[in-house]
């Protein structure tokens, strides 16, 4: 399911109009996306949290050259699916 295919669904079982899912589904976004970048934790019961790790700094190579390089440590988002969701699924 892409983007596009979430919004039709949401508009469809929310009975709005497409612009308004779509609308929706951006604030969602934005909302999430403003929160992890402050460092806070977005939990949504029954579904899953969303949270910032920490990947920490690594050697790696360059696959074309083979050359060492030093990837640098990194914050990167994470989702932890809810036990509501992981039931739903089994």
């Amino acid at each position: 399911m892409n983007k596009t295919d979430l919004i039709d669904s949401m508009a469809k079982q929310a009975d709005i109009s497409k612009a308004a899912a779509g609308r929706a589904l951006e604030g969602m976004i934005s909302a999430v996306r403003i929160s992890l970048k402050k460092g806070t934790m977005v939990t949504l019961v029954g579904f899953g949290t969303f949270y910032v790790g920490k990947r920490v700094a690594r050697a790696g190579r360059n696959p074309r050259t083979g050359a060492a390089i030093k990837i640098k440590a990194a914050k990167v988002p994470k989702f932890r699916a809810g036990k509501a969701l992981k039931d739903a699924l089994n």
